[in-house]
């Protein structure tokens, strides 16, 4: 685990459903390097956002441990895995957790701001650049209720990229994007992989996606295994 960004091991989690004991996963190990690309595929219902939410320190493992930047993050108090996430991780959620007061531009800044940092002219240029590379350079001061689910993902997306985290976690960026706005959001990850040796580990229903990763796994009956 020591050359890897992000790592979990033993990982597993466990719900109960009155007195029944649903194992959701089961002893995972996964390793994922700078500047690579994991693909997570899987029946729906199979575990992949759990394990998502476990390896961003958004819930917590029944047993095991993630390692984020050489920390376990699931020792961490809560104030200090808010840290490690905004310095260290990118989060893209199914559904989206954008705040509806605030516009596209805004919204990509927020994780800068978070931080204490300032709307600079840094910051702007730089979230005006996402969202010229998702294909919202038109939307950058329009709020929520403006924009569409589609729209809405993309600026989610451009959100996750623009503190250059080491690893984005990314729960079907595309799912709701058509075949060019989800190319254009694929070369970005491309492009950070290679700039900025950003990692991004991500879920998908599209196998034809799910290739162009470097590596791809499958949640099957609870465990991580290699291939589609």
């Amino acid at each position: 685990m020591n050359n890897s960004v992000l790592a979990c091991h033993d990982l597993a989690k466990t719900y109960l459903d009155g007195l029944t004991k649903i194992e959701v996963l089961k002893q995972i190990d996964l390793q994922v390097n700078p500047a690579e690309m994991i693909a997570i595929v899987g029946a729906s219902g199979s575990g992949k956002s759990t394990f998502l939410h476990l390896l961003g320190g958004l819930d917590h493992p029944t047993r095991g441990k993630v390692i984020v930047n050489g920390k376990n993050i699931h020792e961490l108090t809560e104030s200090e895995k808010c840290r490690v996430r905004n310095q260290c991780l990118g989060f893209v959620y199914q559904f989206h957790h954008l705040l509806p007061e605030f516009s596209a531009l805004e919204n990509v800044s927020m994780p800068l701001l978070i931080r204490g940092e300032q709307l600079t002219k840094v910051i702007i240029e730089k979230a005006t650049y996402l969202l010229t590379q998702v294909g919202l350079d038109h939307r950058l001061h329009h709020r929520l209720g403006q924009l569409s689910g589609g729209e809405r993902q993309r600026v989610a997306i451009a959100r996750a990229l623009i503190a250059e985290p080491l690893c984005v976690l990314a729960d079907e960026p595309t799912g709701n994007l058509d075949p060019n706005n989800a190319e254009k959001v694929l070369q970005l990850f491309f492009d950070l992989q290679k700039a900025q040796k950003t990692s991004v580990v991500m879920v998908t229903h599209d196998p034809d996606i799910a290739k162009r990763a470097q590596r791809v796994f499958r949640i099957e009956e609870g465990k991580l295994i290699e291939g589609i």
